[in-house]
């Protein structure tokens, strides 16, 4: 079985948009969340968010172009420049029938939605934009990012709400096992800080409501915990075959060893009590990977800091990993920067890339009173110094869908 490899990463998010920041500051605990400024939120039963910090496309994206973007397209078009820059990759030395792009999204373009359906309520249907469709369409980020850098292989895009930019990742590793190619960019863009989705996230009650407490109110297995927090961004990594990767001398930050899916089959929005849909996907990860629950030694959490998801995804990695559970250390990114949806596994692999490289454990802040449901070494509040050999991703998506990556120290 070919081996795979991660050699870029491109961040847009509320830690910042260049690589070193946002390690520099998820390292340090650094929150990215304060009041919402893209709109008026003061009707808002939540009003704050995780807003994309020190973002400047313009390097990347001309006026021109960005103008025909929603707003989730042009952060997944950007983090994948930043990432193909990363890496090192030439495309002139490359057979582009051989890269591919895999990008997912929860919502796609919902600004585009809420924007256009304001101008035809108002105007009518012939003032509507001929974009208004190729700008909402959850696949044309990634159509768009092989249009800018010429990847003429696979290319889709995975639609399963907070697990998509995970299933796109455990997508292109198959697609480089498979022998189908050598590159693949993948991971997940997103936007979805808007009225409409701020209104319809909060009228499900999955939204933290600590208004005047922004820092303070992602605080994912914390017992105080009372919803997650909105948040935009976008995570793609470069994952590449790895005698191709050797080859051209890359530099390496890990491998991608294994992945894991499957389904509740449950709820449309909460999660199975027992935790054994997503204690399946992680089981499935380490068996894909090759190691064993003794061996894992890092897990970076959904955590979303809402009351049923940090309980079951503790159920689930006690029922997967049994005993050594408790030897493990647990964070989630989710408590400085906010849920990015679908877009939230791209950013949190690239801290288990990262964390191996670095042999740093991140904290999971804002964790002040204990949880008897929730009894895992969390992390809490102070990244640690951890060498770190294998690492896990768990991912949960609206529908019941798990995901599980294991990453690997090369």
């Amino acid at each position: 079985m070919k081996r795979v490899v991660i050699t870029g990463l491109g961040i847009v998010s509320p830690l910042g948009c260049e690589l070193d920041t946002f390690w520099e500051n998820v390292k340090a605990g650094k929150s990215g969340i304060d009041k919402i400024t893209k709109f008026d939120a003061t009707d808002y039963a939540s009003q704050i968010a995780g807003e994309v910090s020190g973002f400047e496309p313009d390097e990347y994206v001309s006026k021109k172009e960005q103008r025909r973007m929603d707003e989730y397209s042009l952060f997944g078009v950007v983090a994948a420049q930043k990432a193909f820059k990363d890496s090192g990759l030439d495309m002139s030395k490359e057979d582009p029938t051989r890269a591919g792009v895999i990008v997912g999204s929860g919502v796609g373009g919902l600004q585009t939605l809420e924007k256009q359906h304001a101008i035809l309520m108002e105007k009518g249907p012939s003032k509507c934009s001929p974009f208004m469709i190729p700008h909402m369409i959850s696949n044309i980020c990634g159509g768009l990012i092989a249009i800018d850098l010429g990847l003429k292989g696979p290319n889709y895009s995975v639609v399963s709400a907070c697990a998509s930019a995970a299933h796109s990742m455990a997508d292109g590793q198959k697609a480089i096992q498979r022998g189908e190619a050598d590159i693949m960019l993948c991971g997940g863009a997103e936007a979805s800080v808007c009225k409409l989705g701020v209104a319809g996230f909060a009228a499900l009650r999955a939204l933290s409501t600590r208004n005047d407490d922004p820092q303070g109110a992602s605080r994912p297995f914390d017992k105080d915990r009372e919803g997650f927090v909105i948040a935009d961004g976008s995570g793609i990594l470069v994952l590449e075959e790895y005698e191709h990767a050797v080859a051209r001398g890359a530099k390496i930050y890990c491998e991608m060893a294994g992945s894991g899916a499957s389904c509740d089959a449950y709820h449309i929005t909460a999660p199975s009590s027992d935790g054994s849909g997503a204690a399946q996907a992680i089981n499935q990860a380490m068996a894909d990977a090759g190691v064993t629950s003794s061996e894992v030694d890092y897990i970076n959490a959904h955590g979303t800091s809402t009351p049923l998801n940090d309980k079951v995804e503790t159920l689930a990695i006690k029922r997967a990993l049994g005993d050594d559970a408790s030897k493990v250390c647990v964070s989630s990114l989710k408590s400085m920067t906010g849920h990015m949806l679908g877009a939230a596994a791209g950013a949190e692999s690239i801290v288990c890339a990262l964390a191996i490289r670095d042999g740093v454990a991140p904290p999971t802040i804002n964790y002040t009173t204990p949880d008897p449901e929730c009894d895992l070494d969390y992390v809490p509040n102070e990244s640690r110094d951890l060498d770190i050999k294998v690492c896990l991703k768990n991912s949960l998506g609206f529908g019941g869908h798990n995901a599980c990556l294991a990453f690997k120290k090369v």
